[in-house]
């Protein structure tokens, strides 16, 4: 097959070099209505066909499916233009701006029997991948929380808050590893600088008690990227800015000791050993590319589909909306 790649600036040449080294991928078609980036594509791979016209992505019998990597405001419209021409679809993240179009996007999707992906990247790294498969294995027992920190200085957006820009990367990583449906969302943040938020805070809330919080920030001095999972068995911390050792899972936590009144309850904690599992490190988007096609081929439906792109989505206008409500409580739409 052919694929075409839509949006050439940041991120779009990474996905023509990754679709290019996938077996089945006969070639890449690349687009942008920009003159310099279609040169600069050249330059890398002299082999693309390159158009500034969407439209020609459309009419080509030869293109199965199309990459869409132009900002989240395009996605909808570009997106159910390649769904309607009967083509498959991957869509960069976030999926939508609003709940209503990517769930419009997942419905036509599905009512044609096409594939449709979300470029939800970090779900695919070897590192969250091990942490699944630990979890999966019930070495963390039930989880009691989740808890990230994805911060560094800048880069501002002109369009868009700091929690449509960095939440989506752990928004994803919570939905990928915690098989439960979050019921509200809470969020405060602060704008410095323009009348879009540079700071913020957001509570995922789970109908036990079970929470989710995150914060993210352009305003850091320092590049942060943590998460930490805490179950009743083990504890997890996943650092990406580590070079080597991303992952470590500590025998560490809580045990309550007794049946009595609060008051007499004792509670001892668990200190046991750390270890950090072997990641292998394969790029997290030659993994993508290389499911997106083989769901394409064998109809299987893709770890990070539609779905999973709306449940970040919703997640993402519930605390917009928690942000201009002043950090209320916002349920989330069940899917």
């Amino acid at each position: 097959m052919k694929i075409g790649v839509v949006g050439l600036g940041y991120w779009g040449p990474n996905l023509v070099r990754n679709f290019l080294a996938v077996d089945n991928v006969q070639g890449v078609v690349c687009c942008d209505i920009q003159t310099k980036h279609l040169q600069r594509i050249r330059q890398k791979f002299p082999n693309v066909e390159v158009t500034p016209v969407f439209e020609d992505l459309l009419k080509r019998k030869d293109i199965d499916a199309i990459a869409v990597a132009t900002p989240v405001s395009t996605h909808y419209p570009l997106g159910m233009k390649v769904l309607k021409a009967g083509k498959h679809l991957f869509m960069e993240k976030p999926m939508t701006t609003k709940s209503t179009e990517a769930y419009e996007l997942l419905d036509c999707a599905e009512s044609k029997g096409l594939t449709l992906m979300v470029d939800h990247t970090f779900v695919y790294t070897s590192a969250i991948r091990k942490i699944k498969e630990i979890i999966d294995r019930g070495d963390v027992g039930e989880i009691l929380y989740f808890d990230s920190v994805r911060v560094n200085l800048g880069l501002f957006q002109h369009d868009t808050n700091v929690i449509w820009d960095l939440a989506p990367h752990d928004l994803s990583i919570m939905d990928y590893l915690i098989d439960k449906r979050p019921v509200s969302v809470s969020a405060v943040g602060v704008n410095h600088f323009n009348d879009l938020e540079d700071i913020a805070y957001l509570t995922v809330h789970f109908n036990d008690k079970l929470i989710a919080h995150f914060h993210v920030n352009w305003l850091s001095p320092v590049k942060i990227r943590r998460i930490l999972l805490a179950g009743t068995k083990h504890m997890v911390v996943y650092d990406d800015v580590e070079p080597s050792e991303k992952v470590k899972v500590y025998d560490k936590g809580v045990e309550i000791k007794g049946e009595e009144a609060v008051y007499n309850t004792l509670i001892q904690y668990r200190v046991g050993d750390m270890y950090a599992p072997k990641i292998e490190q394969t790029e997290a988007l030659s993994f993508i590319t290389q499911e997106f096609v083989e769901c394409i081929l064998t109809g299987k439906r893709p770890t990070t589909d539609g779905r999973a792109g709306l449940n970040v989505v919703n997640i993402l206008e519930a605390a917009e909306h928690s942000l201009r409500s002043e950090g209320r409580m916002v349920e989330l739409k069940q899917n």
